[in-house]
């Protein structure tokens, strides 16, 4: 398939899938006209690929695994990888949570009238102005 039908069915852009190729994640074979030609796999890899950058992982790390998380074969190296990203992803996650809980507390605070936050209520708008511009 060519560059455009392969974005397309993975929902990358073409210039996406050009990066992907000079970081050497994804191949294509060239016709003698120089048009790029993936193989059928291509799309599921781009949206491996997708996957791996959504969790937060480098072109490179990305480069060292992929090989492994296809061909679902690892080595005691690529494993202790694999885990410290996936620790890696666990300590985001709990922050995120975290975050999220302050902010359903902050939510809950504010639909008391009795809350006390006036910048919440938007009942003070030149405090609130003078809050985000100080340093």
């Amino acid at each position: 398939m060519r560059i455009g039908e392969l974005a397309a069915r993975s929902g990358v852009s073409v210039r996406a899938l050009r990066y992907y190729e000079e970081q050497g994640l994804l191949e294509a074979d060239r016709s003698d006209s120089g048009q790029r030609h993936y193989p059928e796999p291509a799309a599921d890899r781009v949206r491996l690929i997708q996957t791996l950058y959504a969790a937060g992982l480098s072109s490179r790390t990305i480069a060292e695994l992929l090989p492994c998380v296809e061909a679902k074969v690892n080595t005691p190296e690529s494993r202790a990888r694999l885990a410290a990203e996936r620790d890696r992803i666990d300590a985001q996650i709990a922050a995120l949570v975290r975050t999220r809980d302050r902010l359903d507390t902050v939510i809950a605070l504010s639909e008391s009238p009795a809350g006390g936050c006036t910048w919440i209520a938007g009942q003070d708008v030149a405090a609130q102005e003078r809050h985000f511009a100080s340093p």
